[in-house]
């Protein structure tokens, strides 16, 4: 019996067309007939951006792509690659700032001066955080000063206002400035009150006085009436603007708890001789009073009005300082001139144990009354004069 027998394919060594072989991968794109490094290779190439294909997306790959970047830059973020010590820093800080002296020979003399330098230097870093506890001190928050002022109509008004106004404004702030006058606000004062650049508040009086005495309590009135109908919390200061104040006196006021008075210096009413008019002190204790006007010795307290000051919470919070009755405290227009001041201080304190006398020892002079008025001139009509003023004076 025959057998054929087969060993190869008939059609293994036939060629074709093209004349590629039957086994090719172009004939089988399929992936198992292709390499993974070549598959690879061809899906990187498009990842990076290579022209797709016709009928690809390619804006979905570009999407994938700034995805993908996105969290590889958000995971290498978070790897620490070092650790850097504040030690090292601040070492490396010192050395950067560190200025090495040259190399230089030393002697025993030389060495014992540099070891005092360094001594001095230890004691004033000690100053300076001496200093540094003095600048916290100083954070505290200041008192604010209520200095009220009456004014009128008059020849000097305008430089006694530009002057006080001068003063307040080197006065280190919370200052307010309660200026009060008459029949109507003038367009003047308001103007000099806005050119000063401290805070202020305008004021009319409604009373209309002739009498110079009564004119100036009730401008006072008015702003006692403002500062416990607003509750200003402060130390409240009567300031004539015809009077002289130094910047101490200011600095001194926001020492006062309740109620502080000093001596002011006046000049009598005849200009012939100077006077002391106030406390005298033991420290901070009035012991005391200067007087020099027998008609003014049956007075309780010898104070001038510009020479005392008071905390503002007494006219309108009586229960703290257990003031005996809540009539509001004012000055009287019904007592003879000179006994407004103590008739208004007998309304704050009691005695002079609830005083303090400033500066301590009541030792320096601090604000002036000079009597300076000149009540006899009067404004020119509408700030001209009607005669003509050219005068022409001869050189010798």
């Amino acid at each position: 019996m025959a057998s054929i027998r087969r060993t190869l394919s008939p059609y293994h060594d036939r060629t074709y067309q093209n004349g590629e072989d039957p086994y090719s991968p172009k004939l089988f794109p399929s992936s198992k007939y292709s390499s993974p490094l070549q598959d690879f290779a061809a899906r990187f190439r498009r990842f990076l951006g290579y022209p797709p294909r016709k009928g690809q997306h390619g804006w979905r790959r570009a999407f994938y792509r700034c995805l993908f970047f996105f969290f590889l830059g958000f995971l290498l973020g978070l790897v620490p690659f070092g650790h850097v010590d504040g030690d090292d820093i601040r070492a490396q800080s010192h050395d950067f700032f560190e200025i090495k002296p040259p190399l230089l020979n030393v002697h025993q003399k030389d060495l014992v001066l540099a070891h005092q330098r360094e001594a001095s230097d230890d004691r004033v870093l000690v100053g300076e955080v001496s200093l540094g506890e003095r600048v916290r001190s100083d954070l505290v928050p200041r008192k604010q000063l209520i200095v009220v002022t009456p004014t009128y109509d008059r020849a000097l008004q305008a430089y006694f206002l530009n002057r006080l106004g001068q003063v307040l404004r080197l006065v280190p702030p919370p200052l307010l400035w309660i200026v009060v006058e008459t029949k109507a606000a003038s367009m003047e004062t308001a103007e000099i009150l806005r050119k000063t650049g401290v805070m202020y508040r305008h004021l009319v009086c409604a009373h209309n006085s002739t009498n110079v005495k009564d004119r100036g309590v009730h401008q006072r009135n008015t702003a006692l009436d403002h500062i416990e109908r607003h509750r200003l919390d402060g130390i409240v200061y009567f300031a004539d603007d015809d009077n002289i104040y130094s910047l101490d006196l200011f600095h001194s006021l926001r020492e006062i708890s309740r109620f502080g008075t000093w001596p002011v210096a006046m000049v009598e009413q005849s200009k012939n001789k100077a006077i002391l008019e106030g406390p005298v002190c033991n420290g901070s204790q009035i012991v005391g009073w200067h007087t020099n006007e027998k008609s003014k010795r049956l007075r309780r307290f010898h104070v001038d009005m510009s020479g005392f000051a008071f905390n503002s919470t007494i006219l309108w919070d009586p229960k703290r300082w257990r003031r005996p009755t809540p009539v509001p405290i004012r000055q009287l227009d019904t007592v003879k001139e000179g006994f407004q001041e103590t008739t208004f201080i007998q309304q704050v304190v009691e005695d002079e144990s609830q005083m303090e006398g400033i500066p301590p020892s009541c030792s320096r002079i601090i604000n002036w009354h000079l009597h300076m008025e000149a009540r006899h001139i009067a404004y020119p009509r509408h700030w001209l004069l009607q005669k003509n003023l050219d005068v022409v004076l001869p050189i010798n």
